[in-house]
């Protein structure tokens, strides 16, 4: 059987992080919502059902987490950037993309995203 490429998504990872450079914004943590989605050839996992052999998504989730949460950012633009390159830093990644919503950035809106892609 001749399988595509696996897909992995990280879906609505609610964390807490300075983002903005409004006054309020520097001072204070606020909620963004992660999304990341990660293509890579899996055959080989798939053949041996080994996690060596698998991109773990456990590890990428926990960098993520860390870098947003013990970072700060002016631009939803340089943490979107920050999080699609740990998304994508594994050679076997062939396609990653990463979406950060800011909620309620926006008076009449329940976010604001920015989503960033890139293949390998």
């Amino acid at each position: 059987m001749n399988l595509n490429q696996a897909t992995i998504k990280i879906k609505n990872l609610r964390l807490r992080t300075y983002i903005g450079i409004n006054e309020e914004e520097v001072r204070n943590k606020q909620d963004v919502v992660v999304n990341v989605t990660i293509h890579y050839d899996a055959h080989q996992a798939t053949s041996t059902d080994d996690m060596g052999d698998a991109l773990n998504y456990k590890v990428i989730t926990k960098s993520i987490i860390k870098l947003v949460e013990d970072n700060r950012f002016s631009l939803l633009e340089k943490l979107t950037a920050d999080v699609l390159a740990i998304a994508a830093e594994h050679a076997w990644v062939t396609y990653a993309q990463v979406e950060v919503d800011k909620p309620h950035a926006l008076r009449f809106s329940d976010s604001v995203s920015l989503t960033l892609s890139c293949n390998k």
